[in-house]
């Protein structure tokens, strides 16, 4: 049985999770009542991974241990129309791409050129090529009618992302159990204490008790929570947003992405919850799908050759994802760099071609179908990377 949330419960579940400010609260309206959902990945996804350039004969040179069979070939690829391959633990996601539902970014990246993660991710969120306090979407939502007095979009998870963050009233929502710290942090904190011989036994017997378990290789006990709460995140986001009075805009994170070592043990679940997650979210939608577009994009790519690790280094150019059944899908949209001699970036990562902030501009415009006034808002000093055209069905 599927369980659709009522006006009391959502407006229940978001009192839980912020302050709500007034006694009544509506949501705020996009035109055909479209949906907006923005998925940030954090810590880099590496595209070149996740959809493979099968048909660039470099790709082999460059990271042979992270190359897959070419489709049709046992555990191969899901083809992607004769050059690129998405890879095979993403199935739910290739048969949207097959069904028109779902388009492939590829050599795309932002304007900035930090390969800090903290640094990388204000700017994706920000909208800026310099840091800004507020998120792109929070401003863009500024457009949307009574957006003053009304919560127009919601952040699914246990924190507020800076893409949400502004003067725009927005609400929050996240089940019990998941207000935890990202992986990433507890694992780094473990790494700055080990060599203290007072601190670092107590520090992992804590973590021990509290059920952190530090992710080397494979997937831990702590991992395989994390990745089941993306699951459950996604499908109550999709409920939200299919509720009648519900939210039309929602942000939601993913973080585990940053693979220095040992990429396929790490990566491939990875990729596997990334896809039932979105699979949950089109579930949840139900009906609203034909009137929803979701992009998964992430901080910046990862370096074109492998490591010594089997691992991939902070890059640029990377891989996005737009789906939806509001998206003009069933291809990849890219301006292909290659990856031969003199192609790469620096001579180490995959060239951008593509800025994100059109992709995002081009869904503000043709999708919530925002004035041109309000998209240039929520980017400014953009006029350098006008919206892409096209993005989703007419």
């Amino acid at each position: 049985m599927t369980l659709r949330p009522t006006r009391r419960g959502l407006l229940l579940g978001l009192a839980a999770s912020a302050a709500l400010g007034r006694a009544r609260i509506a949501f705020a309206r996009t035109e055909g009542n479209r949906r907006l959902v923005v998925v940030i990945l954090q810590g880099a996804l590496d595209g070149l991974f996740a959809v493979q350039p099968y048909g660039d004969a470099a790709l082999a040179g460059l990271r042979a241990p992270l190359v897959l069979p070419e489709p049709g070939q046992e555990g191969g690829l899901l083809d992607l129309g004769g050059f690129f391959g998405l890879h095979p633990a993403m199935p739910a996601l290739h048969a949207l791409y097959a069904a028109g539902e779902a388009a492939v970014l590829h050599a795309v990246a932002g304007p900035w050129r930090s390969r800090s993660h903290f640094e990388a991710q204000d700017f994706l969120e920000s909208g800026g090529a310099e840091r800004l306090t507020s998120g792109w979407l929070n401003r863009a939502l500024a457009a949307l009618p009574n957006s003053a007095e009304a919560r127009a979009g919601i952040a699914i998870g246990p924190g507020m992302p800076l893409l949400l963050r502004g003067p725009v009233p927005v609400g929050a929502y996240a089940p019990p159990g998941l207000e935890r710290p990202p992986l990433e942090l507890i694992d780094r904190i473990a790494e700055l204490q080990a060599a203290d011989p007072l601190l670092a036994p107590v520090l992992a017997e804590g973590l021990r008790a509290r059920d952190f378990v530090r992710h080397t290789l494979g997937a831990s006990a702590a991992e395989d929570r994390e990745r089941r709460g993306f699951v459950r995140l996604a499908a109550a986001a999709g409920r939200l947003l299919a509720a009648t009075e519900g939210p039309r805009v929602a942000a939601m994170e993913l973080g585990g992405w940053d693979t220095h070592a040992a990429q396929p043990q790490r990566l491939v679940p990875m990729l596997r919850t990334l896809d039932e997650g979105l699979a949950a979210l089109k579930e949840g939608l139900g009906p609203a799908w034909p009137q929803t577009a979701v992009l998964v994009v992430t901080e910046f790519g990862r370096t074109a050759r492998v490591n010594g690790n089997t691992g991939t280094d902070h890059g640029t150019g990377g891989a996005a994802f737009l789906l939806g059944g509001a998206v003009a899908g069933g291809r990849v949209i890219a301006d292909w760099p290659g990856l031969g001699e003199g192609r790469l970036l620096e001579d180490r990562d995959l060239m951008p071609t593509l800025d994100l902030r059109r992709i995002a501009k081009g869904l503000l415009r043709d999708h919530l179908r925002l004035p041109e006034a309000a998209v240039a808002r929520a980017f400014p000093d953009s006029a350098d990377a006008p919206a892409l055209a096209g993005l989703v069905r007419a």
